[in-house]
């Protein structure tokens, strides 16, 4: 007979380990599948100290395994790959793996955002050592340096500002001259005194790889085509995140950015389907708010279950 899921879980960052805690120690057995990037951003994230229990911070990756082998402890299954296909029109749901099927009760979406990077070899090589998506993870490290910001959105004037309680200096470099930012916050960014602005100015390279930390960037002018080293010690992405949700379009509603929309939290419009963390989060996008909505996740689960009798 065909194996029916109580609860599958999408995703294994601080959403999904929190969800699968908590559906575990219900006794509802919940499958995990592990997502595109197992752990999601705090498994590129190095020290964090932002998240409470941990006064002397704890490495991304090891706050991450030790949320899974507690989960684990109390009957999570964790699988590796990601949901390829989701068919959310009838109960139970199914969950295409590959060419497998999973069919489940219930189903919690924490599947997350990636961040969009520049997808630069240089850049992907020191995540993590200077280069970062998340000013409000690691912008305290670099107190007292000069660091740089990239895009022209309201994410990057928001970065920027932040990183002023820091940085000595920020820069924020955008590929044209025309910004996507909305005039207030460009305002702000222009007004603030350690912020200096680079308009038609890419990234060509982040150096230094061999040194294992940034010490600067190689930019080019697109007007003049004239490059330049700019030193700096940390460069922040700015330029927002990809919700990991386009196997729900069409089924689940979502913002124009591709965030899934939930009323009270973390409820869809399917019944028995909830979404949690970063893949409907675009206001807070922390670690602690994550797993916070991974327990509301879990408990509506084992309710919405206990309802209907499963």
């Amino acid at each position: 007979m065909e194996t029916i899921r109580n609860v599958v879980i999408l995703g294994s960052g601080c959403a999904g380990h929190t969800a699968a805690l908590y559906t575990a120690r219900a006794n509802l057995s919940p499958l995990v599948l592990e997502g595109h990037e197992p752990g999601g951003q705090l498994s590129l994230t190095t020290l964090v100290e932002n998240f409470p229990g941990f006064p002397e911070g704890i490495q991304g990756p090891e706050l991450i395994e030790n949320m899974r082998r507690q989960a684990t402890r109390f009957g999570a299954e964790y699988v590796l790959g990601h949901a390829t296909k989701a068919d959310l029109s009838q109960q139970p749901f199914s969950i295409h793996v590959g060419r497998d099927v999973i069919r489940t009760r219930t189903l919690i979406i924490a599947s997350g955002a990636s961040a969009r990077w520049l997808g630069l070899p240089s850049e992907q090589a020191l995540i993590g050592h200077g280069v970062s998506s998340c000013a409000t993870c690691d912008g305290f490290f670099f107190s007292g340096k000069e660091i740089t910001v990239i895009g022209g959105g309201d994410s990057a004037m928001e970065e920027a500002l932040f990183l002023t309680r820091f940085a000595s200096k920020v820069t924020l470099i955008h590929r044209s001259e025309q910004f996507r930012a909305s005039k207030i916050m460009l305002e702000r960014a222009q007004k603030h005194d350690k912020i200096k602005f680079l308009t038609n100015t890419v990234v060509e390279e982040v150096h230094d790889v061999s040194k294992k930390e940034v010490t600067g960037l190689k930019l080019r002018d697109v007007k003049t085509d004239k490059a330049w080293d700019l030193p700096a010690s940390a460069m922040f992405l700015g330029i927002g995140h990809i919700p990991n949700a386009k196997i729900f379009a069409g089924q689940l509603d979502a913002d124009q950015d591709g965030y899934l929309k939930t009323k009270d939290y973390v409820f869809t419009r399917v019944p028995g389907v909830y979404a949690c963390g970063d893949v409907q989060d675009r206001r807070y996008r922390q670690a602690i708010t994550a797993a916070g909505s991974g327990c509301m996740a879990a408990l509506e689960v084992e309710k919405f279950l206990e309802e209907h009798e499963a």
